[in-house]
């Protein structure tokens, strides 16, 4: 099993190993699980083999069944750019997972909720239509943005996944947003010692599909 990562900045040898893979998967029974995320899935302040996708890459490793973890999440991403870079990840991967890990910096920056909406969904149906099951990861704001405003934001989720037949993970930082300890100093990224739980919260409904 190989995790590889599509983070900004990674070397030209990483991308051609994630294209010699991706061309190799016909030839094999390996699953593949793309990870379109944000910074949380992009391991922000730490290295990348300390994040929960890299977690996830290790465990898979003790499947019976071959994986490939595909990492691409960048930092700062928001649902309309992930939106318009997943036509040709789909093409290039052909995951038979994708995790959809996006919407916290659509909240924090106050776009319309509308709009959040149409990009999740249409990200779902674009990988269920090239054959993927899709895990639809939830994501909350702090409540400063308005009692009305972070209750669509959360709700938005939900929504999106009964729309689409997702699955779903309700928060993905459940247990984690609300500790300290657990969180880096601007109080939006998990710490290292954060990751593991992480994990956790999103491996129930990932192993359904899995």
């Amino acid at each position: 099993m190989l995790c590889l990562s599509l983070l900004a900045g990674l070397s030209g040898g990483a991308t051609a190993l994630a294209q010699t893979e991706a061309a190799d998967k016909p030839f094999t029974t390996t699953a593949t699980v793309l990870i379109l995320g944000d910074s949380i899935s992009a391991a922000y302040g730490m290295s990348l083999e300390e994040g929960w996708v890299a977690l996830l890459a290790r465990q898979l490793e003790q499947s019976p069944a071959p994986h490939l973890v595909v990492n691409a999440s960048i930092s700062g991403e928001t649902s309309a750019g992930a939106a318009a870079r997943l036509p040709a990840l789909l093409r290039q991967h052909r995951p038979d997972v994708v995790v959809i890990e996006l919407g916290g910096n659509d909240g924090l920056r106050g776009y319309p909720i509308k709009r959040l909406r149409e990009n999740l969904r249409n990200m779902v149906t674009l990988s269920q239509q090239a054959g993927a099951a899709v895990l639809i990861l939830g994501m909350e704001i702090p409540p400063n943005y308005g009692s009305r405003y972070t209750k669509q934001f959360r709700d938005s989720f939900a929504t999106v996944a009964a729309q689409t037949d997702s699955a779903l993970t309700p928060f993905m930082l459940a247990g984690i947003a609300t500790d300290p300890e657990l969180m880096q100093a601007d109080g939006i990224h998990p710490r290292p010692q954060a990751q593991q739980q992480l994990l956790d919260n999103v491996w129930p409904a990932l192993a359904a599909l899995l």
